[in-house]
């Protein structure tokens, strides 16, 4: 790592979080406000249309953010990402070359941006390590997705080698916790599990049906331990080079299902629909990089579950 160039953050300093009402974001948010600083810049999408240069831009010129933390972007799971290839790959593109493009322009200090680990190869060697980006075919049903979020790390990577433009790319396991989308149509395999669950123990019913095999592994990361590695390596990390963000350890989709059931208290059968697609064998980051820049997850997945079904059962009935 080179020496650090971010200098010491005054809570007083404005600092625009792009996608404040995410999963992401919001948690940035509450731990930016868990930190003291007081100067915390959002906006909705009907006030700041992000896909919209001009905005992005007029917003840029008028605010003077000194720091900017990328999270902004069109996610969903696999039947969302294969439904809608054109709307993930475009929206995300525009998403991206705006604000960034924008913080350069509007010379802002630093500029954090949130990626995804489905930017690696399908059969990247596990457990997936930075220099794996760009090696192999990706994983055909979320790859405009990814090729997006490949983008945004090569515009960082772009603007720095140009202009010297301070931005850092962070690539993020998948996340769950308070926030997250529930949606069965559009949500990621924990929050669908959950609510698929929940539902299932509200009507009696003796099952429920489980996508694909149960046998792909994944790795979880609670969102609140991803916003503290965020501000964690915004003080302290100013490399091009790609971070993995994860917590080194994973679960098979069967030993997950088995956990949220027991976690929502469904007591029928899991039956596991292989008819349906299991997207990537297995997707488990290392961590070595994120580990010898001083930092490590915290919050254990059964916790962390218990945590967000908590926050669903507050929230989302």
């Amino acid at each position: 790592m080179t020496e650090a160039m971010t200098p010491a953050m005054k809570l007083n300093a404005p600092i625009f979080v792009a996608g404040h009402r995410g999963l992401v974001g919001s948690a940035i948010v509450r731990r930016l406000a868990a930190d003291g600083f007081t100067r915390v810049l959002t906006r909705t999408r009907s006030e700041l249309d992000l896909t919209d240069k001009r905005a992005v831009q007029a917003f840029f010129a008028a605010e003077k953010p000194a720091y900017v933390f990328l999270a902004a972007a069109k996610v969903g799971g696999i039947l969302a990402n294969d439904t809608f290839p054109a709307d993930f790959i475009r929206e995300n593109l525009e998403i991206q070359i705006n604000v960034i493009d924008a913080a350069w322009r509007a010379g802002v200090n630093k500029l954090v941006f949130l990626g995804s680990s489905c930017i690696y190869p399908k059969f990247a060697p596990q457990p997936i390590r930075e220099d794996s980006l760009l090696t192999g075919p990706l994983e055909p049903t979320n790859e405009w997705y990814a090729i997006a979020k490949i983008a945004g790390i090569k515009t960082c990577e772009a603007y720095r080698k140009q202009y010297g433009f301070n931005a850092i790319s962070l690539m993020p396991t998948n996340l769950y916790g308070p926030g997250d989308n529930f949606d069965l149509k559009s949500s990621h395999v924990l929050p669908a599990l959950i609510r698929k669950f929940h539902e299932a123990k509200l009507r009696g019913d003796s099952e429920v049906v489980v996508w694909g095999t149960g046998t792909p592994r994944r790795e979880f990361l609670y969102v609140d331990d991803l916003a503290d590695a965020c501000v964690h390596l915004f003080r302290s990390y100013d490399d091009a080079g790609v971070v993995n963000v994860g917590v080194g350890d994973d679960v098979s989709i069967a030993e997950l299902a088995s956990l949220v059931g027991e976690v929502v208290g469904f007591a029928g059968r899991i039956v596991y629909d292989t008819t349906k697609p299991d997207g990537t064998p297995r997707k488990l980051l290392d961590v070595s990089r994120l580990d010898g820049l001083g930092w490590k997850a915290k919050t254990r997945l059964e916790d962390g579950i218990r945590l967000t079904y908590r926050w669903y059962l507050e929230s989302c009935r």
